[in-house]
């Protein structure tokens, strides 16, 4: 994470916080059924909510919801931000054997070991067998592998390619391109503007054809139909930006977005309000609701997504200028905790269900202990790979001097 802007390193921490804090409140939505998803049935919905708990509260719908407008496209924005500067360092080749072993090996390895034993835990809830045995036999028999949160993974390691190859064989349309984008992000008005049309082109279409909910898998790899397009216009906004520099007059502390931060949480709340509202004529069914009312939830999405990323970001760019030992850490170890949260938080959400509290404080609890376990991992791990490489280095060095002349 660069130095010269501290802002976005505390946002990835903060990113970080509302991930944990999303997953960690899932089984206490007031809009899911009062019993927990079939195991073996399609559409297989305990993918998204593994544990269903009994206690309830209509506030974490509201969370999530925002959430689930803003996090990922946010997530994607700052993935393509950072990808310019790793890209021109480390030349084509040794940047994509870095995404490989970085991205790339590590969502194979968490697909196969922490996605299963995550959902063991849903399993169990629904199982008349719950053994670990008769678990494998069930997920052996699922009609995909699926892979949790770590679905983000390989679309940002294939975006990451993408951007390698454009870099590769057309470099003058990509900084050509990159360049427009971020003239126009200089404007924080206009860049809003651009950005909810280019996601509306890119959201709209699929959202009408496929439902704006609907997921499709081909094993491990799942993505949402309505929203690929989506995240790849955040992704290249960010490349955009990124290729300017993480000086670019749109991440400054003092800069325009910044300094009307106030402004930007207001848009960010009257436009999820007006998302929330037009959405909620489309339910239960979709397909069955009003073609004028679906059309209307379609549109607003993009300008609810646009407006709570440039909230977030101008929040942090004003408010987060200093440097807290704890997001520090957290930004460092973003990554890992992002590959270990949800095991740890599902099974904080498995052991809670027989305990006599309720939602918030069920929730404060898997999210605390979520979060501290995720990131004491996260350090140990990190700990053991210094030694290593130390180790390693300490071992060639031995070989090297052997091997000098004498």
């Amino acid at each position: 994470m660069s130095q010269v802007n501290v802002p976005l390193s505390n946002l990835r921490a903060v990113t970080i916080i509302i991930v944990v804090a999303f997953h960690s409140v899932l089984p206490y939505l007031a809009s899911q059924p009062a019993n927990p998803f079939p195991f073996d049935a399609p559409p297989y919905r305990w993918i998204a909510f593994p544990i269903l708990d009994h206690e309830r509260w209509f506030g974490f719908d509201l969370f999530c919801a925002w959430q689930d407008v803003s996090l990922m496209s946010l997530m994607f924005f700052l993935a393509g931000l950072f990808t310019p500067s790793s890209l021109g360092r480390k030349g084509i080749v040794a940047y994509l054997t870095e995404r490989w072993w970085r991205i790339g090996l590590p969502f194979f390895l968490a697909v196969a070991f922490l996605s299963p034993l995550a959902y063991f835990a849903s399993y169990r809830l629904t199982a008349t067998d719950p053994s670990a045995t008769a678990f494998w036999q069930h997920w052996l028999a699922l009609p995909m592998w699926p892979a949790g949160p770590q679905w983000f993974l390989w679309q940002v390691f294939v975006l990451g390619a993408l951007a390698a190859a454009l870099h590769a064989l057309a470099p003058h349309w990509l900084r050509t391109s990159s360049d427009f984008v971020a003239r126009f992000a200089a404007n924080p008005l206009m860049f809003f503007i651009g950005l909810s049309a280019a996601s509306a082109l890119a959201y709209v279409p699929l959202a009408m054809a496929f439902t704006p909910w609907e997921w499709t898998f081909l094993g491990p790899f799942s993505f949402q139909l309505s929203r690929p397009l989506h995240y790849f216009v955040y992704f290249l906004a960010g490349f955009a930006i990124g290729s300017r520099g993480l000086d670019h007059v749109i991440l400054r502390s003092d800069g325009p977005l910044a300094r009307h931060w106030p402004l930007w949480l207001a848009a960010a709340v009257a436009s999820m309000s007006a998302w929330g509202g037009l959405t909620s004529l489309t339910m239960p069914d979709w397909q069955a609701s009003e073609f004028a009312y679906r059309v209307a939830a379609a549109l607003a999405f993009p300008v609810a997504s646009a407006a709570a990323m440039l909230c977030l970001l101008a929040i942090c760019l004003r408010l987060l200028q200093s440097r807290h030992r704890l997001l520090d850490s957290l930004s460092s170890n973003a990554y890992r905790i992002y590959l270990l949260h949800y095991t740890v938080v599902v099974w904080l959400q498995y052991a809670l269900l027989d305990v006599d509290i309720n939602a918030i404080g069920k929730a404060a609890i898997v999210f605390a202990g979520g979060l501290t376990l995720s990131l004491a991992a996260s350090l140990v791990m990190s700990a053991g790979l210094k030694t290593i490489v130390v180790h390693h280095s300490e071992q060639r060095g031995d070989r090297t001097m052997v091997n000098q002349p004498r």
